[in-house]
């Protein structure tokens, strides 16, 4: 992931080395930041490709962006921008209607259009992740999408909220993604981008059934591993959460040459196996390290392990002690 920060800058230039950046990662704003937090303002962005959509974390303290009907004359790519809130909140004010953004919504920036959005100054630290992509990209009527963009998305219900999970886990993993993680995960963002949207719009039948399809097992993906560590875990949960049947469910991962259960174990034994191998999580018993990803049975654990890795969790921590040692 390139990372590009603040930190290193002179605290009187900050600022101004923000507005290049975020000129050049995004499209140019008019930005403003309050005086009296001028002096203390610091920010960093952690971007990756994920194909045609651009990727961005985004830690900032609080400031104000404005396109300008001036600057779009100047520059107009004709991108859209889905930003989904981490942590703080915020107003966007678009055709002077405004609306607050928090945790979880999602809002949807067309930079053909002005538009200004203020991060609330009550917060120390806001974080958002911003995927920006080619307009043409999105298979619904730019009529419909202009409407849309008038308020946020709230992220709690339907399939909004199956998907702001999925850009929240995103944005949790981003700095551990593969090159075959991105390679993936293109067509699938567009996927649950898509779906989301049209889902707002009611008009389900502009996006494909394999497109459908796609997206809903991308965002129970997710959803499984943002609660990897709940012994509970199980299909019948996970159909219920997402509202289709158990049949579907166990169907949509046999498609895909999986099972459900399978899946999962598969998961949680990479997590476990992740901590094993992490010096800093020495102090912590296997016993501990297993339970935190969902196995509440030692004896099946090390069952599984050593039938994952050919070792068992001893004997593979040890092994990675004398490596860390060596």
């Amino acid at each position: 992931m390139d990372v590009v920060s603040t930190a290193e800058v002179p605290a009187q230039e900050r600022f101004a080395f923000w507005r290049e950046v975020s000129s050049t990662t995004w499209v140019p704003y008019d930005t403003r930041c309050p005086p009296h937090l001028r002096d203390r303002f610091q920010a960093q962005i952690g971007c990756r490709r994920l194909g045609p959509v651009q990727a961005t974390l985004m830690t900032t303290t609080p400031y104000a962006i404005h396109r300008t009907p001036k600057l779009i004359r100047q520059t107009d790519p004709e991108v859209y921008k889905l930003c989904c809130t981490v942590h703080g909140h915020g107003v966007v004010t678009r055709d002077d209607r405004q609306a607050v953004f928090g945790a979880g919504d999602l809002v949807l920036y067309d930079t053909s259009r002005p538009y200004r959005a203020e991060l609330a100054v009550d917060i120390p630290a806001i974080q958002m992740l911003v995927l920006q992509f080619p307009r043409s990209l999105l298979p619904l009527p730019s009529r419909d999408l202009r409407r849309l963009g008038m308020a946020p998305i709230a992220g709690i219900q339907g399939i909004s909220a199956l998907t702001s999970q999925f850009m929240l886990h995103l944005a949790k993993h981003m700095d551990e993604l593969t090159p075959s993680d991105t390679a993936r995960l293109s067509t699938l963002t567009l996927d649950v981008l898509t779906a989301a949207l049209a889902g707002a719009l009611d008009a389900h039948g502009s996006v494909s059934p394999e497109s459908r399809r796609r997206a809903l097992l991308a965002e129970i993906h997710a959803f499984i591993l943002t609660n990897l560590g709940d012994a509970h875990l199980n299909p019948e949960l996970i159909a219920a959460a997402h509202h289709i049947s158990l049949r579907y469910l166990h169907k949509l991962f046999h498609d895909d040459g999986h099972t459900v259960a399978g899946w999962i174990r598969r998961r949680r034994l990479q997590r476990c196996r992740r901590d094993l191998a992490d010096p800093r999580l020495a102090a912590h018993s296997i016993t501990a390290i297993a339970a935190r990803w969902g196995f509440t049975s030692p004896a099946h654990f090390s069952q599984a392990f050593r039938s994952a890795y050919g070792l068992s969790p001893r004997q593979f921590r040890q092994q990675c002690a004398t490596v860390h040692a060596d």
